[in-house]
């Protein structure tokens, strides 16, 4: 299974500190709506290190049952315990989830080998298609162009990665690396036009919860060689997609949605609602971009 295109990095609503099915149902069929390829479930952006196993395996199973198979769902089921990601994976598995996105493994820092090892256990855990995702900003390692030929070449069933590294060079060396059938997905919404004309192939988008419908375009129009559209677009929303990192996400994307009313505004801490200023920023850059109507 090949997983290119637009996958939405969705948000975990909450409602007084627990899961709010709700809102996750009402921003699952916006995604569908707007021509998404698939959804992301409990990844950076669903606050996954806040929630419990079984809170966890419930986001997934929902989100299982509410697509209903109508489009794809990549579960995060990575972290930075081998054992734990292992059962985490094959629990989406037994669920119904088409794939899993593995998180490089933060804060123990281990060498290229260590990753290896760690991605080797998982494939062999599972028949899941596994989507790799470096980011060194956050896990403090990147995972290396060479471990990622070599798991490209020894699991089947390792089949892509999200590549936020921030590097278009990278991507290039990637493409060289593993050659045409593996995909290589932009981790960053600002920089899927740039990834995607040295060999990328798509993006999971935290912007896409907010408006699927134009990075769905936006993807499928470079994708179809339309690059003075998918060049549109991408200038129309860049200042959107900069500013949902204003402040750590998946924050500013949180605050988006409640000002849309598709969720409450709702963390978990160590996360916090945002700084007004930052909040100010947001709202009229929202304004601006035409993803908020202003108030008559």
């Amino acid at each position: 299974m090949k997983f290119v295109g637009t996958y939405t990095a969705i948000v975990t609503p909450f409602l007084n500190g627990e899961l709010d099915d709700a809102a996750l149902e009402r921003l699952i069929k916006l995604q569908i709506r707007g021509g998404v390829d698939g959804v992301v479930p409990v990844g950076t952006t669903g606050e996954s290190p806040t929630l419990t196993y079984e809170e966890h395996l419930e986001v997934i199973g929902l989100t299982v049952e509410l697509v209903a198979g109508r489009v794809k769902v990549l579960a995060g089921t990575g972290g930075n315990s081998t054992e734990e990601a292992i059962f985490l994976t094959q629990q989406a598995e037994q669920i119904g989830a088409d794939g899993s996105l593995q998180v490089a493994p933060y804060y123990n820092k281990p060498g290229q080998e260590g990753l290896y090892q760690h991605f080797k256990a998982i494939a062999q855990s599972t028949k899941l298609p596994l989507v790799l995702y470096s980011v060194p900003g956050r896990c403090g390692i990147e995972i290396g162009v060479e471990t990622i030929r070599r798991l490209a070449a020894d699991f089947k069933n390792i089949v892509g990665i999200k590549e936020a590294g921030g590097q278009p060079d990278r991507v290039s060396h990637l493409r060289a690396a593993v050659g045409p059938k593996f995909t290589i997905l932009s981790g960053d919404d600002s920089l899927t036009l740039p990834f995607m004309s040295v060999g990328a192939q798509g993006v999971v988008s935290v912007a896409s919860n907010i408006i699927p419908k134009q990075v769905s375009q936006m993807v499928k129009n470079y994708a179809a060689g339309k690059s003075a559209a998918a060049l549109k677009s991408h200038t129309q929303y860049y200042p959107v997609f900069k500013n949902l990192f204003i402040e750590s996400n998946p924050v500013p994307v949180k605050a988006a949605l409640a000002m849309m009313g598709v969720i409450t505004e709702e963390y978990r801490l160590p996360l916090v609602p945002m700084e007004p200023k930052n909040r100010e920023i947001l709202s009229r850059t929202l304004l601006e971009c035409g993803v908020l109507k202003a108030k008559a």
